[in-house]
């Protein structure tokens, strides 16, 4: 739901930050490289040690790699399959690393095993509800539902409650420490009802293709309606 209006806004924002690197010489893959990396890295070195706060402003500055390399491509006329593809298998390994690096956390000092198996689900969950779509265009179907959270929705409510969470942590705000669990349980729920939404319009979808292939052309309503009107 947030790809459609944020996606926007941010493209314009960013805008001119592309040009600027498309300036420098830069390329768009490289872009998505670096832009992953630092949300690897962000995720792996400060979230395990409880640092959310500090993860989450790392993780932030290099998140919108998403949307300046697809600005940059689009600025050079370059747009590609490789990209696509490399842009879409790197989001899958940031967003394991965010989650992953929730789970690694709970599993130690965070000491909440409940917790660190919904941060694994989350992190299951997402790469599913990702592959679901994927599976479904790649057979020819549309794949016409959003869904209740998707990467956009499941990376802001995580990363906004894990920066504030580390906010409480860090300065000593109290109050806000809660937030993480909450959100975490939030996407894993979101991501069930996503996945169930798309694996019912999937079937509907392919149910309504295999019922076209299937029927004698000369029986369609359309065709039918022409002969009607043919020998009347």
């Amino acid at each position: 739901m947030l790809n459609k209006y944020a996606r926007a806004f941010f493209t314009r924002v960013l805008t001119p930050f592309a040009a600027f690197l498309i300036r420098r010489g830069v390329s768009p893959d490289t872009v998505t490289l670096l832009g992953t990396a630092g949300v690897v890295a962000g995720a792996l070195v400060f979230y395990p040690r409880g640092e959310l706060f500090w993860g989450t402003i790392v993780i932030t500055l290099f998140v919108f790699s998403d949307l300046v390399d697809g600005n940059m491509a689009r600025q050079l006329g370059r747009s590609s399959r490789w990209g696509a593809f490399l842009d879409s298998t790197l989001d899958r390994v940031a967003d394991s690393a965010i989650f992953g690096g929730f789970a690694l956390w709970y599993a130690g000092n965070g000491d909440d095993n409940v917790l660190c198996a919904v941060s694994i689900f989350c992190l299951a969950s997402g790469q599913v509800v990702s592959y679901t779509k994927a599976r479904g265009e790649s057979i020819g179907l549309p794949v016409a539902v959003n869904g209740l959270v998707e990467r956009a929705e499941r990376l802001v409510i995580s990363l906004v409650a894990a920066g504030l969470a580390g906010f409480h942590k860090t300065f000593g705000v109290p109050g806000i420490d809660v937030l993480l669990p909450i959100a975490l349980w939030i996407v894993a729920v979101g991501s069930v009802v996503t996945l169930v939404q798309r694996v019912v319009t999937v079937r509907r979808e392919a149910a309504e293709a295999d019922a076209a292939v299937a029927a004698p052309p000369g029986n369609s309503p359309e065709s039918t309606s022409r002969n009607s009107e043919a020998t009347s």
